[in-house]
């Protein structure tokens, strides 16, 4: 223990040293800061309450200086910080907050705290997230099956309360990491059986590939029996089929074997049949002259008309994904062999194609302002003969000078130049950008932080489409108005895709300064499916409040900055037999 004795000056700045300085001042009536925080009234020693004898006090003792290093929230394990969960948050703790060690601490209230925002206790919005995603299990004659899409009784449940492919993906990985797979293996073989059904959209069958975009449990009373409904997009809106469920069923099966160890369940028949008929869907012979998938609007996560039919990032980077997944998965057998072969040709020639015609940054922006059109023949330069007066006019402010994406889409004639992010992450995370690529799109968003995070994670896709160009491309959709929705509005969600994608590209600094404005009002606005406006300062005028993947979304996120580890689970390192050795041509003539 070390004395020392402090002038005036210093002690007033140890108990006022804020990363930002401001002026906070006390509501001596409401006990509210007039920057919006509130007062701890439980607390007897406020740093607001000093008065000149407080200091005068401290000025003739001398001060006693700890030097024991404290632990950060990150460094210690759930049961540590809370009881108010009787699961416990983190299954390995012993090698948590290795990458994080130097990031700091949270320090009392005479230290530098990490942001001048009001503290907020993590432990308990952990604990309150991990309630409510138990409140939403589903079970299925007595073993949990899924959670259903949102718990909100305050308004009308539509589809909100059955358990989504998609939306489920965050729930199980949050099981899996807490070390509880089995609800995730449930889930998996009760999917895996739906597929099976016939499926019909009035008269027409829709391939034997393709799964649910949902199901639901149906109890009835009489029989005392429960039955499983499943929707294969006959009921969802505009009657698409849910391209992405497939994919995601395949990654998270993947997942489910890196987390347990359990190859068992990729090695039933049954398993190995499902991931060959949904591959078979994809891979099938066509008209089309590219390798990507061609698409209807609202197939994915974006299942209402927004304009991203044809060949949606989000679809390709999952494509790419389950392709890859897959490869890890099927037997050697015969028919395996037969469904490697035609993975290995298809990857070599999607990589190919999504690195060289989908990237943008300053350099192929450039480029492509200088395009000719009309060319002719295999040496043609603008070969999808995209028109350089269609370039938007925001893209070339928005375009950092380091940094880039892959755009939202490239068909003929047309590039869809909006940022999505979905698609990005699942880049960063398959590998289908090279590690630059990563770095880049890394890049990008931290130049770009209050357009793509702004006060509330992650924008769907930027930016918003308004007026006419709203009401040409989504049919005046009302939900789907500017800035709200899928419509540049902000999913907290995705929390858990910039996380994982940040921490394979050495940059968890970045998911660590989105959690933290996230969990400024995730708990206190209950979880909401997301949030409207350019900076994502409102609760989305028809949000379902405690959605379930928001919250899990939350937990995914802390779960992998405390233990990096997890990545694993759902990251696939460069195969470098997939990196493009062909440059891109220039695109003028010298």
């Amino acid at each position: 223990m070390i004395f020392v004795q402090k002038p005036l000056y210093s002690l007033v700045c140890d108990s006022c040293n804020f990363r930002k300085k401001r002026s906070w001042k006390m509501s001596p009536t409401h006990g509210v800061f007039d920057n919006g925080g509130t007062k701890n009234n439980e607390s007897s020693s406020s740093i607001f309450e000093f008065d000149d004898s407080d200091l005068t006090r401290m000025l003739e003792k001398p001060r006693p200086l700890n030097i024991e290093r404290k632990r950060s929230f990150d460094e210690r394990s759930f049961s540590e910080l809370s009881i108010a969960s009787p699961h416990p948050f983190y299954r390995n703790t012993d090698n948590s907050s290795r990458l994080f060690e130097t990031m700091g601490s949270i320090h009392s209230a005479f230290s530098t705290p990490r942001s001048y925002h009001p503290r907020v206790e993590t432990h308990v919005v952990v604990a309150d997230a991990w309630a409510a995603l138990r409140r939403s299990l589903v079970n299925f004659r007595g073993q949990p099956v899924g959670t259903i899409a949102a718990l909100d009784h305050s308004t009308e449940e539509l589809n909100y309360d059955q358990v989504f492919v998609r939306d489920f993906v965050p729930s199980a990985l949050a099981f899996l990491m807490n070390g509880e797979p089995e609800i995730v293996k449930n889930f998996l073989l009760k999917t895996l059986r739906l597929q099976s059904w016939e499926k019909k959209v009035d008269n027409f069958t829709l391939g034997a590939g393709v799964m649910p975009a949902s199901f639901k449990v149906l109890h009835d009373p009489v029989r005392n029996n429960e039955t499983l409904i499943a929707d294969f997009g006959e009921c969802a809106i505009g009657r698409v089929a849910p391209v992405d469920s497939g994919f995601w069923w395949i990654i998270l099966l993947r997942a489910y074997t890196k987390s347990t160890g359990d190859t068992s369940l990729a090695e039933r028949a049954e398993c190995q049949r499902g991931i060959r008929l949904i591959l078979t869907l994809c891979l099938s012979e066509g008209f089309d002259t590219f390798p990507t998938l061609l698409c209807a609007d609202g197939c994915c996560m974006i299942d209402r008309r927004m304009g991203i039919y044809g060949y949606p990032i989000e679809i390709q980077a999952l494509f790419f994904m389950a392709l890859r997944c897959a490869l890890l998965l099927l037997k050697q057998d015969e028919e395996g062999k037969e469904c490697i072969d035609q993975i290995v040709k298809r990857l070599h020639a999607l990589s190919f194609h999504m690195r060289n015609y989908f990237w943008l940054d300053i350099k192929q922006l450039n480029d492509i302002y200088r395009y000719k059109t009309e060319e002719y023949s295999h040496t043609a330069v603008n070969k999808f003969n995209v028109m350089p007066d269609s370039l938007p006019d925001w893209v070339f402010d928005f375009m950092p000078k380091y940094g880039g994406y892959f755009i939202g889409n490239v068909s003929p004639a047309r590039m869809d130049f909006r940022w999505f992010c979905l698609g990005n992450c699942v880049a960063i995370l398959s590998s289908l950008a090279t590690q630059e690529q990563g770095w880049a799109i890394m890049d990008l968003i931290e130049s770009r932080w209050d357009e793509l995070v702004g006060e509330m994670p992650l924008k769907i896709c930027y930016p918003a489409m308004e007026s006419h160009e709203w009401r040409i491309v989504t049919g005046c959709d009302p939900k789907n108005t500017a800035w709200s929705y899928h419509n540049g509005g902000s999913w907290p969600v995705l929390l858990w895709l910039l996380t994982a994608a940040c921490i394979k590209c050495g940059r968890p600094q970045l998911a660590r300064r989105a959690i933290e404005q996230a969990e400024m009002r995730l708990m206190q606005d209950h979880w909401p499916e997301y949030y409207d406006g350019k900076l994502g300062r409102y609760m989305g005028k028809q949000a379902r409040k405690n959605q379930t993947w928001s919250i899990a979304g939350y937990l995914v996120s802390k779960m992998m900055l405390e233990d990096p580890s997890h990545l694993g689970m759902i990251s696939l390192e460069e195969d470098k037999q997939m990196k493009p050795q062909i440059k891109r041509s220039a695109s003028w003539m010298c």
